[in-house]
């Protein structure tokens, strides 16, 4: 029988009433766990773990692109003229909760302990619904930012 959906929320129901973790849907909905199903595995903690940090790890090169764009695209450093210093502060606080969680994650590859995987899922479940608000405000400033410049008829200038 092919591993499936089904049977990874099964399995995952077992180690979270073992370790009080955050339900599958609720991790799926943020992080897209449900792709740990695409293969058979005996470590499903430390495969929802590196799917969970590989959306942090995605969301620390886009904010590492904000804070300091010298090899960005040009697209960045249009976002960034709608950024004002309060945000950019607010970015380089994410940004570190984001570069403790890399460095977490050495520990984690090089010595496996179930325990200490559903501890990170966890905290890193926990970090995520603070980090998204946060994010979502800054977003909302640069859409609010990018659609006034559009109104004042110069959205097609980048530079």
């Amino acid at each position: 029988m092919d591993w499936n959906l089904g049977q990874l929320k099964e399995s995952y129901n077992l180690f979270r009433d073992k370790y009080n973790l955050p339900s599958f849907e609720e991790l799926n909905k943020d992080f897209q766990i449900e792709k740990v199903a695409e293969y058979e595995t005996d470590f499903i903690l430390k495969e929802v773990r590196e799917v969970i940090t590989g959306k942090f790890l995605n969301y620390l090169r886009f904010i590492e692109s904000l804070i300091n764009p010298t090899n960005g695209p040009m697209f960045m450093f249009a976002v960034i003229k709608t950024i004002g210093i309060g945000d950019k502060e607010k970015l380089s606080e994410i940004y570190k909760k984001i570069a403790k969680i890399d460095i977490d994650l050495i520990e984690l590859d090089l010595e496996y302990s179930e325990k200490k995987e559903a501890e990170a899922i966890i905290r890193y479940h926990q970090i995520w619904q603070g980090i998204k608000k946060e994010l979502l405000e800054i977003v909302d400033v640069i859409k609010n930012k990018w659609d006034s410049k559009e109104e004042n008829g110069k959205g097609n200038y980048l530079g």
